[in-house]
């Protein structure tokens, strides 16, 4: 009996041992499987990152290159003493600004009330907001143009804004978040005499940190990048925003594209929303988590 009683006392002890040979072996392969895909992602930034660096020419004569032979600033110069560049980026951040504070707002309002009131409807309202996340853009597209047209917001920094003030994602993000605070604080609130405004501003935002990161920085993102909508509503250049302007303006003579510009403007382009998301990853991370609480 002791004899079996040790063999079946190694049992464990072997398996445990198992399991950390295992985990060992494990890890080092999914941590070079992560690092080989990062580098498979990070290669269209480089290659964008090295022709930027490139003159026209030398981006002509060999445009597959990954490194630039001789290193030049000129793309970004031009880029710059481009004719209504500052206006396309001031359009830019406007526009960006506008359509982030109306998700914050909005989208987080919507979700609040999704989650926590309880109203005729709610289920109803729940499922359109499911049904606009499923139904493609350019569904839409042409009623969109027609009522932006008949609101005379047509050729306004308000128009290209207004479709994206309350982005679907962003109001079923801020719901799952929603979701996840319990209610009896909100209920001792309302005990307390505080109205659902107050509530919703003085404790629910701030609990929302995370999902609100979130939501900022998708809704930036679809702002900041959007093309096709501000292409076919901004009618005049001086309210082109950053890509319309610059694939307006990339156009070099005879009608050949400057790829150097346009590698510059790329650049240009995507730096805010890098900087923003190295400033709010950590929120992001956090709102994307909670959102699969419920």
């Amino acid at each position: 009996m002791t004899a079996v009683a040790a063999y079946q006392n190694t049992e464990p002890a072997a398996a445990d041992r198992i399991a950390v040979r295992r985990r060992s072996l494990s890890q080092p392969l999914l941590y070079g499987a992560l690092v080989l895909c990062a580098l498979l992602t990070l290669l269209p930034f480089v290659w964008v990152v090295g022709g930027s660096l490139r003159s026209l020419d030398e981006i002509r004569s060999d445009p597959g290159a990954w490194l630039p032979h001789h290193v030049t600033l000129d793309n970004f110069v031009r880029l710059f003493r481009t004719q209504g560049f500052g206006r396309f980026l001031v359009n830019s951040v406007v526009v960006a600004v506008m359509v982030v504070a109306g998700n914050v707002v909005a989208a987080s309002a919507a979700g609040y009330a999704l989650a926590k009131l309880e109203f005729a409807g709610r289920r109803l309202a729940f499922g359109a907001v499911m049904a606009a996340m499923m139904v493609p853009f350019t569904t839409v597209f042409v009623t969109q143009f027609v009522i932006t047209v008949d609101l005379g917001l047509a050729d306004t920094l308000t128009g290209i804004a207004l479709p994206s003030l309350a982005l679907p994602l962003s109001v079923f993000i801020m719901r799952q978040y929603a979701l996840s605070i319990p209610d009896e604080l909100l209920e001792a609130a309302r005990i307390d005499g505080a109205g659902e405004l107050r509530i919703f501003f003085r404790i629910f935002l701030p609990l929302a940190g995370p999902a609100v990161a979130t939501i900022t920085i998708m809704s930036f993102l679809y702002s900041w990048n959007n093309f096709i909508w501000p292409l076919v509503v901004a009618q005049s250049m001086s309210t082109y925003t950053l890509p319309v302007g610059l694939a307006a303006t990339s156009q070099a003579a005879a009608h050949v594209t400057d790829y150097g510009l346009m590698l510059a403007g790329a650049i240009v382009v995507m730096l805010p929303v890098l900087v923003l998301f190295l400033c709010l990853q950590r929120y992001f991370v956090q709102g994307v988590a909670g959102t699969g609480m419920r």
